[in-house]
């Protein structure tokens, strides 16, 4: 055992020596204080409760402590669960599910030092509207669009807000959900919890929110990861495979097919691109009046041996000088 933890440190230290961990440090760092951002200035004012643990720490703070210390609420909450996760889930979680789920709290209360809300809503306090943009629908609108291009942006780099995804995945061991389900019942108990302190209106606002930003995470997420699967059918085949290996530097898939109509054997080329890739391709193939049957269509998620730029130039150097 002692041997297999000091190989786990050891590997823990390598890694926060590379650029790699840095970058995403930052990146997660930004993307929570996108997050923590949506939440002072759109949920707090208007008391709007979505299904997120942020939103849990508002009602509660209402309750007990008459709105103050929202930060300390929602780390506490994290805390918590935190441990719950480790006591009940059989699961080591990563250093990124911590970081972010204890940095959101300290981070709301960042911006109400830099900028508190009421500066902001000081014409709609006139009116009688604790309401950053004077309606709760366009904060909801706000909210859900800052969180989920955050969210898209932390699941870019396999890490997450915390929170609400530690609590689902509770619920999908005890209560045998799947973790989309568990996501969604977890997020409707909490905005129930705003029947606490908002009239009925507000939390089904709330409820619709919290489906709606489940909705533009998978569309954002999407949009991150789509990718082109070209499929080719031409009798100069062997140069398009040469300009997607030599110049895209990407690897492809030959297949030997047989036209229905004319029964003529050909070669269908497949290849995965980015979207500049695809773009490059077919203007090649437009300048060098190719003749080809070209299909394309999208993919939003892509594994295994997908490479980035950087890796794809190392695999070209190591081809060459073979």
């Amino acid at each position: 055992m002692l041997p297999n933890m000091n190989n786990k440190l050891s590997e823990a230290i390598r890694y926060v020596g590379t650029f790699k961990f840095w970058k995403e440090l930052v990146i997660m760092t930004l993307g929570m204080l996108v997050t923590a951002a949506a939440v002072y200035y759109f949920l707090v004012p208007s008391k709007l409760i979505i299904g997120t643990i942020s939103g849990l720490s508002i009602v509660l703070s209402n309750i007990f402590t008459s709105g103050q210390g929202l930060g300390v609420w929602i780390t506490c909450i994290n805390i918590v669960l935190l441990v719950l996760a480790f006591l009940l889930i059989d699961h080591e979680f990563g250093f990124k599910t911590v970081y972010t789920a204890l940095i959101l709290g300290p981070l709301t209360d960042f911006w109400a030092w830099v900028l508190p809300w009421e500066r902001l809503a000081n014409d709609n306090l006139v009116t009688g509207t604790p309401s950053v943009m004077g309606d709760p629908w366009l904060d909801l609108c706000c909210f859900v669009l800052l969180l989920s291009a955050s969210q898209a942006l932390m699941f870019s780099i396999n890490a997450s807000t915390g929170g609400l995804d530690i609590l689902a995945k509770i619920v999908n061991k005890y209560l045998h959900f799947d973790i989309g389900a568990s996501v969604s019942i977890a997020g409707a108990v909490i905005c129930c919890t705003a029947f606490f302190i908002n009239p009925f209106r507000m939390v089904v606002i709330g409820l619709i929110g919290t489906w709606i930003n489940g909705l533009v995470v998978d569309y954002f997420t999407a949009s991150l990861n789509r990718r082109k699967r070209v499929c080719i059918v031409s009798h100069d085949y062997d140069r398009i495979r040469h300009y997607i290996v030599g110049t895209l530097h990407r690897g492809c898939t030959l297949y030997e097919v047989t036209g229905g109509y004319s029964g003529e054997k050909s070669i269908e080329l497949e290849v995965l691109l980015g979207k500049d890739e695809f773009s490059s391709l077919m203007n090649w193939m437009k300048n060098e009046q190719i003749d080809a049957f070209t299909t394309a269509n999208n993919v939003s998620e892509v594994y295994g041996l997908w490479a980035s730029g950087k890796k794809r130039k190392q695999l070209q150097e190591q081809i060459n000088k073979r």
